[in-house]
């Protein structure tokens, strides 16, 4: 089974919840992860952005993974997002993804102190030769602040180990052609509100932030893509953006957050400097987010 075949379809990324006190809220996480497994999603992106994994602390992580691990019984696909600009750290982290019995793991580049290539590569190299589980790179430029050619991310999926990439990023162009000279990898969508665009040019599945409580809106996207009933995705996609469009005004972390507490997993609220939802604003989701679900 190549890649493509074993890790397509429909990831949500998953978020953390907080309790009242801050901490990871262990119950809520369990009850999210029955909840998409139900809802028929293909498996989970877990302690990636939308995980707050930056704004955990080492041992917040471990819980995380093992949770989720716990929670999915091997029901579903597991992929730990294990990034640190550390490659000491990526790699602990890998490990205990790996223990805990991950498919894969992910990362995105080493960030901040603007590597070069040569270290980037370095440290992906460095990641999957500690371990004994494949690699997708985590394609995220905006936030990263790298950017990696076709040839450069060629050096990665010429490589056994890397089995494909999480592509958050609007160079649609730059994802058919990782595509076409990779054909059997596995290529993810990362913009939830252009997922279509993502598929027109290749893409296997997608990785998303709002899948946490719209799974069932982008699975149906993707089935209607496939069956070639085009007109169907594409209003399906306008659904999904429209909805995203009213996200924005309140914040979309928050505005997901929100929206699970909404529809009763008590997820808490995202982790400062996020900013806390005032009354009005969550009034805002009740009215012009959920109806929309």
């Amino acid at each position: 089974m190549t890649p493509k075949e074993k890790f397509g379809g429909i990831y949500p990324a998953l978020i953390t919840p907080f309790d009242e006190n801050d901490r990871v809220n262990t119950a809520a996480l369990t009850q999210l992860v029955e909840k998409l497994i139900a809802d028929g999603v293909d498996g989970f992106y877990v302690n990636g952005s939308t995980g707050e994994a930056f704004l955990l602390d080492d041992e917040e992580r471990r819980l995380v993974y093992k949770t989720v691990a716990d929670a999915n019984r091997g029901r579903v696909r597991l992929i730990a997002q294990i990034g640190a600009i550390s490659t000491k750290k990526a790699i602990e982290f890998a490990k205990y993804a790996e223990a805990c019995g991950y498919d894969a793991i992910s990362s995105l580049a080493p960030f901040y102190y603007k590597f070069s290539f040569e270290q980037v590569k370095k440290y992906y190299f460095d990641i999957v030769d500690a371990v004994n589980v494949p690699m997708i790179i985590y394609n995220i430029p905006l936030y990263s602040g790298v950017s990696m050619s076709v040839d450069q991310i060629g050096q990665f999926l010429s490589d056994d180990r890397f089995i494909g990439i999480k592509h958050t990023a609007n160079d649609y162009f730059a994802l058919q052609q990782f595509k076409r000279v990779f054909p059997d990898k596995v290529m993810y969508n990362g913009f939830d509100e252009m997922f279509i665009a993502g598929l027109s040019m290749g893409a296997d599945g997608a990785i998303g932030s709002t899948y946490n409580f719209m799974a069932g809106k982008v699975i149906a996207l993707l089935k209607a893509f496939r069956e070639d009933r085009i007109a169907e995705a594409q209003k399906l996609q306008g659904e999904v953006s429209n909805i995203i469009a009213k996200m924005v005004k309140v914040g979309v972390m928050e505005a997901i957050k929100e929206t699970l507490n909404q529809q009763g997993i008590p997820v808490g609220r995202v982790r400062a400097p996020f900013s806390e939802l005032t009354d009005e604003q969550k009034a805002y989701v009740r009215d012009e987010i959920l109806p929309l679900l």
